[in-house]
């Protein structure tokens, strides 16, 4: 009789193979498992297997409809997740085995994991119970010791019952509000026709509310005028600067803009520049010692804000490159993970992987790694080993796997979490802190300095260790005690208070994690203390889950929220069903379950009340009956285009609200959301005026797709009214056969066909020689292109491109219509096919000495054929000898190099290859890469011409040959 172990990822059932060895003896391995005389050990990799409502209780049909809300089945049925089918299949398979007579949950040590293993249970035993007695091992540390005392110790089913029972209701929690609430607030703003698909959910929503709250201080925020001043010293030993302040200030409760060196009125600044102008100071200072200790070790939220702030990677990509160190590459530990902290028993652990950096590690790191041990650094430290600190997993830490074939970016993300793990074992940074009072006519000036003593962790980071516009860390001159200074200039500086910064990732990640601090109730807050919104696994899909939706928009690495966001927001409080915008929500849950978990609430009681509050969300959406609901709502600028009366914005509509703009005016209107999409202020006043816009990407049809068109204001002369159309661009008029004039109209560009003059038509790129004009009533050439291909907009500018180089920017948003998905290409025209096709974006290898050409497809074929054509299978052989007789062809040079690169590699054609190559030879030969430093390279007499500076690193080298190529 044997006993399954189901562990949560393949990795950790590596580990508890490698430690049970030892005492169970060798385990054989097998595709999908590890297996010896007592012991079966399998893995799932994350959730196999998730909840949905039984076929009885969901519709298929009409599931948008009040009239089937709210869903609220008795109990839930499983699925299992599409793409982990064969893994689940292979862990049921396993136990449901004869042989298999009880079962060890290892999967994560946190309420995530317990469900794992219980819907895997549940899915193995089908409609009767798998009836086969369970163990919990729970793990903090992975360590072999560890493990083995964890199945010494292994927990009964009854004990972990509160924790299964809590992890099941905030599924089934979420799974309920979420769904309920989506299609109640669908169903409430598509009333009026179309499909307007509001999605909201305990997390989404809550997170939505933090970015729109932001954005409406920002909106709100009246900028005032206020100004510094600014003097400059001189003393015997050179120059410093100082700013005025007031040492009588005191902090104003009521107004946080003044601040003690802020002056509010001009003539009063310009006064104190006036008075102290050309006058002696006199000095005192103060200096005194200031230690900086190294931040902690990283947890997934924090590693994505300090990527998000240092690179510019969203949550996403960081979470992405993080897993593929992870699986792909085995140099960081479990990424997907809450905890900032080590446990206790690691400390070997830690000093094997300053070994592995000190032995095989990147150069730069290897002195830094050397020091650590010599100097006896890694230690039992409290504030990196704390076991009541290690939740389901520890800090992400490099393992004892040192990588190699990292990507740029890969590498970028493994040297932040590496120096950090080396730095929180280093000594403290140690500054000299000096303050000084230049005191002139009665006015203070203040100037501080801060002179680094010794580096202790900064020493790893060098310069990335300097905090940018870090006013304080300047040196300051010297000045003897008793020696007065002379006031040199002194200026009035006119400044303007600023908004609230809006919120980047970094930032609103930041305000996921710390989300308990915005709650009043103590209960609720010391709930959410551990939690926040969302855990750091979900956050970053959460942030992008809202701009995919259109809730916020990404502008440079500020995230906006968008006018469906304050719609949703107006809409939650006019319903009076705001908790799903309240991080109070998730505070309440936390503290049920939390209550839960110990024995305390029962699970049917949380679970009714979950009910009850769905089934309130519902019945309030289902049963408003006013016109409109309240808001602080916009007046548009545009004048009504059937009377010229105000036209002002309400929940549904932008309406003529009369000359005076209070009465129900002419009856003119049009919806704010058209097919799913809500216009933006400026996009409506826009409409307005032009009475056509477009083409806008967004919108969705009734069964939910998403399309791109333009709108237009159309006179409909039965209603005698304007009204809303959109406007697909199929005008029959553009190949009616009529004159067209095109006399006036700019030329986009020559016509890659005949060299005539291109312009816009209706909802083309056309040749002027392919539509009748006066000149030529018979077309003579076919080529047009159109304004909008596969719903992707294709922008004037980037026409213009294409016809001046043959080739668009790479555009993001084409929709496949095979698969309905979304797809990169170029717009590229094609010359042997005599038209515009798509080229699709050349992927970087690891190894770039080969690189496929880039396919070319034109519209009429899939879009997401990218270029493989199916040829006739091969044999091994048959590829062989066509290998053996095809020679590789040597790239053919046709670039010519500047003078100052010629001058390095000589004249002539190259092959950019063959230029890189030979610079690289140059470099070698001249030993020009720098002794510290080996990616720098330094340049000399003839290479300071090519480079335009002293020294440049290794990944700068191609961009700068580049530019001296013709």
């Amino acid at each position: 009789m044997k006993t399954l172990v189901i562990a949560e990822k393949p990795s950790v059932a590596q580990d508890i193979v490698r430690a049970l060895t030892p005492m169970a003896g060798k385990f054989d391995k097998h595709d999908d498992h590890f297996e010896n005389d007592q012991y079966v050990v399998t893995s799932a990799v994350g959730h196999l297997v998730e909840i949905q409502a039984p076929e009885q209780y969901d519709v298929k049909r009409g599931k948008w409809s009040f009239a089937h809300l709210p869903v609220i089945p008795p109990h839930f049925d499983l699925k299992p997740v599409d793409k982990t089918k064969s893994r689940l299949s292979a862990v049921v398979k396993q136990a449901k085995r004869k042989d298999v007579t009880a079962l060890v949950n290892a999967c994560d040590a946190g309420r995530e994991g317990e469900l794992i293993f219980r819907l895997i249970e549940q899915y193995a035993g089908g409609s009767k119970p798998l009836g086969k007695p369970v163990k919990r091992l729970w793990l903090q540390s992975m360590t072999p010791q560890a493990i083995r005392d964890g199945f010494e110790n292994l927990r009964s089913e009854q004990q972990m019952q509160g924790l299964a029972d809590a992890a099941r209701s905030r599924s089934e929690a979420d799974w309920l509000v979420g769904i309920n609430g989506t299609r109640a607030m669908t169903a409430f703003n598509s009333r009026d026709g179309g499909f307007f698909l509001t999605t909201v959910g305990r997390v989404q929503t809550p997170t939505l509310a933090v970015v729109v709250e932001r954005e409406e201080q920002i909106r709100k925020f009246v900028s005032r005028d206020y100004w510094e001043v600014h003097a400059s010293f001189l003393a015997e030993a050179g120059e410093y600067g100082g700013k005025w302040f007031d040492p009588a200030w005191t902090q104003d409760a009521e107004d946080k803009e003044k601040k003690a060196d802020r002056v509010w009125d001009a003539r009063r600044a310009i006064e104190i520049a006036d008075a102290v102008r050309g006058k002696a100071a006199t000095v005192t200072e103060e200096s005194t010692p200031k230690t900086e200790a190294s931040p902690g070790l990283f947890d997934l939220t924090s590693l994505q804000r300090e990527a998000n702030g240092r690179f510019g990677y969203s949550a996403k990509t960081t979470l992405a490159l993080a897993q593929s160190l992870y699986e792909k590459h085995k140099a960081l530990t479990y990424p997907r993970t809450d905890s900032r902290h080590l446990p206790e028993d690691y400390v070997p652990v830690v000093k094997q992987t300053f070994e592995m950096l000190a032995d095989k590690g990147f150069s730069h790191l290897q002195p830094h790694a050397l020091v650590a041990l010599n100097n006896n650094y890694i230690r039992k430290i409290p504030r990196v080993f704390d076991n009541s600190k290690v939740s389901d997993h520890f800090a992400i830490i490099p393992t004892l796997q040192a990588p190699s074939g990292l990507s740029e970016a890969e590498f970028k993300l493994y040297d932040l979490v590496v120096k950090r793990f080396m730095s929180v074992f280093f000594p403290s940074a140690q500054f000299m802190v000096t303050t000084r009072i230049s005191q002139v006519q009665g006015h203070h000036f203040k100037s501080v300095g801060k002179v680094l003593v010794n580096p202790g962790w900064q020493a790893i980071w060098g310069k990335e260790a300097e905090k940018e516009g870090d006013e304080n860390a300047r040196m300051l001159v010297a000045v003897k005690p008793g020696e007065m200074a002379r006031t040199e200039s002194a200026e009035a500086k006119g400044l303007k208070t600023r908004p609230p910064a809006r919120y980047s990732e970094a930032t609103l990640l930041g305000a996921m994690e710390g989300a308990g601090k915005l709650v009043d109730d103590d209960e609720l807050r010391e709930a959410m203390q551990e939690k926040g919104l969302g855990t750091p696994a979900t956050r970053a899909a959460i942030i992008e889950g809202l701009l995919n939706e259109k809730y916020m928009l990404r502008e440079g690495r500020e995230l906006i929220p968008t006018a469906k966001a304050f719609q949703l927001m107006t809409l939650l409080r006019g319903l009076q069903v705001e908790e799903l915008s309240k991080p109070e929500l998730t505070g309440e849950w936390e503290y049920k379950l939390a209550q839960m978990e110990h024995g305390q609430l029962s699970r049917a009681q949380f679970m009714a009340e979950i009910a009850a509050m769905t089934e309130r969300i519902v019945k309030k959406a289902k049963e408003y009956d006013r016109d409109t609901v309240p808001g602080d709502y916009a007046t548009l600028s545009a004048p009504c285009p059937k009377c010229g009366g105000v036209v002002k914005e309400n929940y549904r509509r932008f309406a003529c609200c009369g000359a005076d703009g209070t009465s129900e005016g002419c009856g003119f209107s049009f919806t704010k959301s058209p097919g799913g999409r809500t216009f933006e202020t400026p996009e409506a006043e826009r409409f307005l005026r032009d009475k056509k816009i477009g083409p806008l990407e967004g919108f969705r049809s009734k069964a939910g797709w998403p399309f791109v068109a333009e709108l237009a204001l159309v006179y409909a002369d039965e209603e005698h009214n304007w009204k809303l159309e959109f406007d697909f661009g199929d005008d029959a008029s553009e190949d009616s056969g009529e004159i067209v004039d095109l006399s006036g109209r700019e030329s986009l560009g020559a016509c890659p066909k005949c060299g005539s003059p291109v312009h816009e038509h209706g909802s083309n790129y056309v040749c002027s020689k392919a539509v009748p004009t006066h000149g030529q009533p018979t077309p003579s050439c076919d080529f047009k292109s159109g304004q909008i291909i596969l719903q992707q907009p294709i922008e004037r500018e980037q026409f213009v491109k294409l016809l001046a180089t043959g080739k668009t920017d790479l555009l993001d948003k084409f929709i496949s219509n095979r698969t309905r998905r979304p797809f990169k290409a170029f717009l590229a025209w094609n010359a042997e096919e005599g038209k515009v096709g798509f080229e699709f974006e050349q992927r970087e290898s690891k190894y770039p000495a080969r690189k496929a050409a880039a396919k070319k497809t034109p519209f009429g074929k899939a879009a997401t054929q990218t270029a493989k054509a199916p040829a006739a299978r091969k044999t091994p052989a048959a590829k062989k000898s066509a290998a053996a007789k095809t020679p590789r062809k040597a790239a053919v040079g046709t670039l010519k190099p500047s003078a100052a690169l010629a001058a390095v590699i000589g004249d002539g054609t190259y092959a950019r290859t063959e230029v890189v190559k030979k610079i690289w030879d140059y470099i070698k030969a001249n030993g020009l890469q720098d002794a510290a430093n080996k990616r720098a390279i330094n340049a000399d007499g003839k290479l300071r011409a090519v480079f335009g500076k002293e020294q440049i690193t290794m990944f700068e080298l191609a961009g700068i040959v580049g530019k001296h190529l013709g």
